[in-house]
């Protein structure tokens, strides 16, 4: 199958905002998983004097994770896909949090940053180049600054890849289709099994000059499926 990538994948996820968050509300622990990768963050004094970056905001759980694992923080949530960011729009949210319509890509050119933290929640997967946007991620951060990815990221075992196309064919690509998003829970679907596994990606946070890079598990179900990411940025994240 032939991933879904850049405007076609925004598309897709401007006609599934409609359901989106019915359908995440199926996943057990979706919400708490979600906080659970914000709160690894370690942000001091909850996030009082800092900025943070919500990279790939969708609907606004994770933007709701990182506002409750750091209150006092400003926060700045972007997306591509503007029938997701409308979404997040609706919702009740303190002065404190800010959305905008624009890519990963788009952000070095926007004037925004410098961030003192960035949290990415399944975002990596759906980027056409990942080492192109942890550059810019980098560049965005201030030196010492924290990064956190949630992200859909197999451990490696093949009961892993057997659990999550069980999922996906027993229920997320089904109750797609009732909404007329088969296209994009299939390409949920492929998206994860041909991306890094959690050592792959690791090394590629590694390799893009994070430091302290690890990945850490989470709970239910999604161990060795869903990792948290965290890692700092180096002198040259100025």
């Amino acid at each position: 199958m032939t991933l879904l990538r850049d405007r076609d994948l925004a598309h897709a996820f401007d006609h599934a905002s409609r359901t989106y968050d019915r359908l995440t509300g199926l996943n057990p622990g979706y919400r708490a998983d979600l906080l659970r990768s914000a709160r690894r963050l370690r942000l001091p004094g909850d996030g009082a004097g800092l900025h943070l970056l919500d990279l790939g905001c969708g609907t606004g759980a994770s933007t709701r994770a990182l506002l409750r694992a750091a209150p006092r923080a400003r926060i700045t949530a972007v997306d591509a896909s503007a029938g997701m960011l409308r979404r997040a729009l609706a919702k009740p949210w303190p002065d404190s949090v800010g959305f905008r319509h624009l890519s990963a890509e788009e952000l070095t050119t926007a004037g925004e940053g410098p961030f003192d933290a960035v949290f990415a929640a399944y975002l990596f997967r759906n980027v056409s180049d990942p080492d192109a946007v942890l550059a810019t991620v980098r560049t965005l951060l201030r030196p010492g600054g924290r990064l956190a990815v949630h992200e859909y990221s197999l451990g490696g075992s093949p009961a892993h890849r057997a659990l999550w196309t069980a999922v996906c064919q027993g229920v997320i690509i089904p109750a797609g289709t009732l909404t007329g998003d088969r296209a994009l829970y299939r390409h949920l679907w492929h998206s994860v099994l041909d991306f890094d596994t959690a050592a792959d990606f690791t090394g590629r946070l590694t390799r893009a000059g994070f430091a302290g890079a690890r990945a850490l598990p989470l709970a239910g179900w999604q161990t060795g499926i869903t990792h948290t990411f965290v890692a700092t940025a180096g002198e040259a994240g100025r």
